[in-house]
């Protein structure tokens, strides 16, 4: 196991210095101006490295939420003639839409918060470094649970955690960035992970299993996105203050915003609310980040 583990470090760590060699070179698409010029999507690498190296059927999960990050990747931003929703985000919500119904015959109903997973680890892509620390903190954790529980299958978490410390170098320097397709394949095999942890706790039964499994995922989909909430924090509040207008914001924004924050979450938010704004006014709700929750844009 532990040759397969330093296999998939050094293969993700040359895979992302061949990957962003050659979008530099190209300077297609995935090329962005960002910090005088990044190549984006260089999160094929781990992707790539979960493929080879996580078990059947897992890396079919991770497979299907990457090839259609890939596609919003590679589509950018262009939206749908007379709708308000952007291409590559219509494939995300494929995607997403498939991980959950594909998972659900492996991990049951855990498989919809595998693929919810995506929007917090999206957002915490936005930051050079912070979707590697939250990935890194939550294998770690992950590895420190099964050994202390007993479960010791613990192979999945550090195939992760191997693939995303080979990438993660030049990411936290800030000369990558990891693109939908490497935080949406984080964030499918973090999930898988966190629900066969959680399913082991309810093994004596079916259903103690599929209980478990989705505690475990749902676990995790809190956990992350407070770990995200407070990496993010300063970036978060000057954006909060500075574009969304709110005014003095609390961490329960900031947790509010990597729940449910981003253009698919804003989608949904417009699609619910029309055009309503509701005014938050109680102290105690501020203070949970329902501003954020209920902040419906243009």
């Amino acid at each position: 196991m532990y040759i397969e583990i330093i296999s998939a470090l050094i293969i993700s760590a040359i895979l992302t210095l061949l990957i962003q060699w050659l979008i530099r070179r190209c300077k297609g698409s995935l090329y962005t101006s960002i910090r005088g010029g990044t190549p984006r999507a260089v999160g094929t690498a781990p992707f790539i490295t979960m493929l080879l190296f996580l078990p059947l059927p897992y890396s079919y999960l991770v497979g299907i939420i990457g090839i259609f990050a890939f596609i919003d990747d590679l589509i950018g931003r262009k939206r749908i003639n007379n709708l308000k929703i952007e291409i590559g985000q219509l494939f995300r919500g494929i995607g997403m839409l498939l991980v959950a119904l594909i998972g659900f015959y492996y991990l049951g109903p855990a498989s919809i918060l595998i693929a919810l997973m995506i929007q917090p680890m999206n957002i915490a892509d936005m930051q050079p470094g912070t979707a590697c620390s939250s990935v890194i903190i939550m294998c770690i954790l992950a590895v420190i649970l099964m050994i202390s529980s007993g479960f010791n299958d613990y192979y999945i978490p550090l195939i992760i955690l191997a693939a995303c410390i080979g990438y993660a170098p030049l990411d936290y320097k800030g000369k990558i960035m990891m693109g939908e397709i490497g935080n949406h394949s984080f964030a499918v095999g973090l999930g898988i992970s966190y629900a066969l942890l959680g399913g082991f706790y309810g093994v004596n039964s079916s259903i103690g299993y599929t209980i478990g499994s989705i505690l475990g995922a749902l676990t995790l989909f809190i956990v992350i996105s407070l770990v995200i909430a407070m990496l993010r924090r300063r970036n978060l509040k000057i954006f909060m203050e500075n574009e969304l207008k709110i005014e003095n914001p609390h961490f329960g924004d900031y947790f509010m915003d990597v729940l449910t924050g981003g253009g698919l979450g804003d989608l949904v938010r417009r699609i619910i609310l029309g055009k309503r704004k509701i005014v938050i006014k109680n102290k105690y709700l501020m203070y949970l980040g329902f501003r954020r929750l209920f902040f419906n844009p243009k």
